[in-house]
């Protein structure tokens, strides 16, 4: 099965149309502003990146050629030193043919770390030179620069393409001037060698980067030296391929220029600029990386795309949710003005009323007032209108001036928060005509939609029901639901005014006894009669309220004085000692009282109730129709019951029984007939606790059941060890409690028991009291009959002292009947003693039962007992209730008169 609700659904086709037409302009506006908004958003960004690139590249270029200005400034330096060192040398060699071996031992050649000075001879063989030239110089009359020298007059410097020098075996580049004689005839060569190295070692190109370019180069377009990197400047070479390409050399004029990465080895582009040496034919070339001069700007660009994404993204977020939150809206405000329309054409005919109201503001904008605008024929008939009578009417003119104020302040409320519900009674003053209306007002613009229901019916019937469940349907009193609400409230009442209330707890004394007698109409017959007795002795400002059962509650407020109380509770006790007059005759059923006060007794209702319910108990134990106050040791007595009744479970978990059994022998030879198995509790803390301590409370609780289980099982046990231990068995007999009794099937357990241990159900028998015998007779004889069945003896325990007629005893079939310890001790002080002894036993023969006399305590009693042939005895006299290993010395010797031969009569 499914279920359905009125969920919104998409608009139809012609509603479609209808609704876009409408509203497509306010619904199209935020993606429009949001695609506005993103278009100036990445304009922005993209402007600032190209401006922030085309900064980026001029500062590069400007770097680039302030370091290819330094550049060509230290090559010019470099180099005319080597200039001024080769004129040194021309000088010297032309005018002394000095040794340069000579002067570099004096430390007059400053650079001859990186360069190697040599005098090269007209036959062009070395001569001299800055550092040892060896035993046979090579011959360099093939070199450029010799030929050059000497078919040339020129005494210029001249600065050779790079080369790999005969004497170094490196790669230098060679800086040479002619040496002439005195007539002008050439003389040699001055040859200074240089190392790329140089030309880079003792630049500071820290600016350069990572990746940046330093480089000099011919007039000649010859790459003279060129560096890449911070390693390659510090082992600058000559490298052919470090540039792929040599840029044009008649256009220098200290520009610079993107070029691109096929320009150069590495594939990097960079912004290179060159600087040409004013007096010397070179060019000095700095490059640095693009992608390093460029890496903030492409930092920041990444930034402002990522911006750009995420503000790209959030707009279309905006623009999505904005789009939908719109649809939704114009959707709901078509809705709305279709709904308003359908629903007060719908509402015509129904039940419900239904109008709307137009805030009527003054000057400074405070609502005044209410206009009817529209409403449907039901709406105005709750005021008695028609509807062309309703709309246009004002609730200032429609309601009293005492109700009006009243109204306007939930209207007013209502158009603050938006909504207001609730269910009305109507007040008087209203011109509404019915008793209770459910209304609705929603804010719609500057007015409200209100709904109006009749509920009078509903309310009626909820009264109907809340009394059902707060009365008692047989006495129409206050029931227990009832009084957990109100007792509260009342205890409230009173602490605020400090005035005391009191709480009688009225139990019916024997009301069982009418119920079993009569039956169930005419117990209901009495209970409503005793409610209208306890109503007639209270005062009218007091409550009786029946809890359930015969249990009822009477609250008395106020109380001024606990003799109040009192005088209630006696005139209760007093009314309750008068017979009932029921359908079945006069029955008499007294009350006992429990009082408690408040606050002296509690200060909240459980707590009272629990007092008042103590205090009966104690009234019902000092003798019924009475009344009792509750008393702080009431609640002490009641602990330590509770406390005894938790050991008492805690015991049969733990197993703390124990069974001792008492011989039961002939009362002619005192010969051991049979045993008695009496429980013990074997308390951990209190030792052996003797059953009347504990068998009552058992009873009370349902206890005995489970104790009644474990002495079954206990004593078949014992009689299944000694029945394996070889000893002679005689029958254990059993109490079985009413409780045992009544709860039904106590045969089948006791069979189940017996054939667990493998025990002959000869050696069981069980004693009942008498009062297990009255009630249901029927169920009574069919449980005995059980039992004999299973071949289990059965015995009437303590008899004389419970109310079994002879009648009872036939029918039923007992096997023996125990005389109570009460009759035994009365036959040696007066003749009437022996009267009834006689009696019982002769009916006792008659009917086939044996007779067993309790409490034998004295040889005087046994004698008597013999005289009167009485069956068996039991007693002090012969033993008391021994642990099983004494037992089972008892029943190895048999005979158990203390004097066996003077005792026993002689066997007939």
């Amino acid at each position: 099965m499914t279920s359905t609700r009125n969920v919104p659904r998409p608009p139809g086709p012609p509603r479609k149309q209808a609704f876009l037409k409408q509203y497509l302009a306010s619904i199209a506006v935020w993606p429009f502003i949001c695609i506005l908004l993103g278009i100036l958003l990445w304009f922005s960004l993209l402007s600032k990146s190209a401006d922030d690139r085309h900064t980026a590249e001029r500062l590069a270029m400007q770097e680039t050629r302030t370091l290819a200005t330094a550049y060509a400034q230290y090559l010019t330096r470099a180099i005319e030193q080597i200039d001024q060192l080769t004129l040194l040398v021309r000088y010297e060699w032309e005018n002394s043919q000095l040794s340069l071996e000579a002067l570099a031992e004096q430390g007059l050649f400053p650079i001859d770390r990186y360069a190697l000075v040599t005098v090269i001879g007209p036959h062009g063989r070395p001569v001299t030179g800055n550092r040892p030239l060896g035993q046979l110089p090579p011959l360099v009359t093939d070199r450029e620069y010799f030929i050059f020298h000497r078919d040339n007059r020129s005494r210029d410097l001249r600065i050779g393409a790079p080369s790999t020098g005969r004497v170094s075996g490196k790669t230098v580049i060679q800086f040479t001037r002619r040496l002439e004689k005195a007539d002008g005839s050439f003389d040699g060569v001055v040859l200074v060698s240089v190392e790329p190295v140089s030309f880079s070692s003792f630049y500071d190109g820290s600016g350069l980067g990572k990746s940046g370019l330093l480089a000099f180069i011919g007039t000649d377009a010859v790459l003279r030296m060129a560096s890449i990197g911070d390693i390659g400047r510090k082992t600058a070479t000559y490298d052919a391929g470090a540039l792929q390409k040599i840029p044009a050399l008649d256009k220098i004029d200290g520009s610079s220029a993107l070029l691109g990465p096929h320009w150069f080895a590495d594939g990097h582009a960079r912004f290179a600029s060159m600087v040409a040496l004013e007096t010397y034919p070179l060019v000095a070339m700095v490059g640095l990386s693009e992608e390093e001069q460029l890496a903030a700007y492409w930092q920041t660009h990444r930034s402002n795309m990522t911006i750009g994404a995420a503000g790209t993204a959030i707009l279309f977020l905006f623009a999505l949710v904005a789009t939908l939150l719109s649809a939704r809206l114009a959707w709901r405000k078509h809705l709305e003005a279709e709904v308003q329309e359908a629903y007060r054409l719908a509402t015509e005919g129904g039940n419900e009323g239904f109008y709307m109201l137009r805030a009527v503001q003054d000057r400074s904008g405070v609502i005044v007032d209410f206009e009817v605008v529209d409403c449907n024929v039901r709406g105005a008939s709750f005021y008695g209108l028609t509807r062309e009578q309703f709309v246009g009417s004002l609730s200032s003119v429609l309601n009293t001036a005492e109700y009006f104020p009243v109204l306007m302040q939930t209207y007013c409320s209502a158009i603050e928060s938006g909504y207001y519900e609730d269910e009305l009674k109507v007040p008087p003053g209203s011109p509404i005509k019915v008793e209770w209306v459910h209304r609705r007002l929603v804010r719609s613009g500057n007015g409200l939609a209100i709904t109006f229901r009749d509920i009078s019916l509903i309310k009626a019937h909820e009264r109907e029901l809340s009394r059902m469940a707060n009365e008692d349907a047989l006495t129409a009193l206050p029931n227990r639901n009832w009084l957990r609400s109100y007792l509260p409230q009342a205890l409230e009442s009173a602490r605020m005014e400090s005035h005391m209330v009191a709480l009688l707890f009225v139990d019916l004394d024997d009301f069982k006894n009418v119920n079993d007698s009569l039956g169930h109409s005419a117990g209901d017959e009495l209970l409503h009669a005793a409610a209208l007795r306890l109503r007639s002795v209270v005062r009218p400002s007091d409550h009786v309220v029946r809890l359930g059962g015969d249990e009822f509650t009477v609250i008395l407020e106020p109380v001024e004085h606990e003799d109040d109380a009192a005088a209630v509770a006696a005139r209760i006790a007093d009314a309750f000692h008068h017979p009932f007059d029921l359908a079945r005759g006069k029955n008499m059923v007294s009350a006992s009282i429990g009082v408690s006060l408040y606050p002296h007794d509690g200060g909240d209702a459980e707590t009272l109730l629990k007092h008042a319910d103590i205090a009966m108990y104690q009234a019902k134990s000092e003798g019924k129709g009475k009344f009792h106050f509750y008393e702080s040791s009431l609640s002490e007595a009641l602990k330590a019951r509770l406390d005894m009744e938790r050991a008492l479970q805690q015991a049969i978990v733990q197993d703390q029984f124990v069974l001792h059994y008492q011989p039961r022998v002939s009362a002619t030879t005192g010969e051991l007939r049979a045993l008695e198995a009496l429980v013990r509790w074997q308390h951990p803390e209190l030792g052996m606790v003797p059953p009347m301590a504990f068998i009552s409370l058992a009873e009370e609780t349902g206890l005995i059941l489970k104790l009644g289980e474990i002495v079954l099982a206990q004593a078949c046990a014992q009689l299944a060890e000694w029945k394996a231990a070889g000893i002679p068995l005689v029958p254990v007999s059993i109490n079985v409690s009413p409780y045992q009794f009544n709860r039904g099937n106590i045969g089948e357990s006791f069979a189940a028991c017996l054939a667990r241990h493998d025990i002959d159900p000869s050696l069981v028998e069980i004693e009942i009291t008498e009062s297990a015998m009255i009630g249901e007779q029927d169920d009574v004889a069919t449980e005995l009959s059980s039992l004999r069945e299973h071949g289990i003896q059965l015995l009437v325990d303590d008899f004389g002292t419970g109310y079994s007629s002879l009648s009872q005893l036939q029918r039923l079939d007992m096997d023996g009947l125990k005389i109570d310890r009460a009759f035994t001790g009365q036959l040696s002080k007066s003749p009437e003693g022996e009267v009834f002894f006689r009696a019982i036993m002769s009916m006792a023969h008659a009917l086939g039962m044996s007779v067993v006399a309790e409490g034998v305590e004295t040889e005087e009693q046994l004698r008597v007992l013999q005289s009167l042939s009485c069956d068996e005895i039991q007693g002090y006299f012969i033993s008391r209730p021994v642990p099983a290993a004494e037992a089972q010395v008892l029943m190895q010797r048999r005979y158990l008169f203390p004097v066996a031969d003077p005792l026993a009569l002689p066997a007939a």
